[in-house]
């Protein structure tokens, strides 16, 4: 892939995410539904989630207060689908103190755009 291509694709890349970002903030369902493959697979701290886990934490309303990502990395592969990892600080509501976690997302591109199929979340080194 060309330079400009890549720079294109991490800036619609870093918009789907950040969309996944703002459904956790909202509490929208159908979001956080629509931007997620059928067969999506998130690697957490705590365990796997599928599609249904991640969609149906936002059921009781937004999980999420507030976050900042950065640090932004994006490897290609091939021309549908590529791996956008990245740095989120957030905090969870009714928490005081941010998070810090290191997430890589493989996003597919279909037909209307890109779907989340895989989410992997490192919790960053405290020390």
């Amino acid at each position: 892939m060309q330079d400009s291509d890549e720079t294109g694709l991490m800036e619609i890349l870093q918009r789907c995410e950040t969309s996944i970002w703002d459904a956790l903030v909202d509490g929208d369902e159908d979001v956080d539904d629509a931007l997620l493959h059928p067969d999506f697979l998130g690697v957490y701290p705590d365990g796997f989630a599928g599609k249904t886990d991640h969609v149906s934490q936002l059921s009781d309303g937004a999980t999420v207060e507030r976050y900042t990502l950065s640090c932004f990395r994006l490897l290609t592969l091939g021309t549908h689908h590529a791996v956008l990892s990245y740095r989120a600080d957030f905090l969870r509501k009714e928490r005081r103190d941010f998070e810090v976690m290191y997430v890589s997302s493989i996003w597919q591109r279909v037909v209307d755009g890109w779907v989340n199929v895989f989410s992997q979340d490192t919790p960053a080194d405290s020390a």
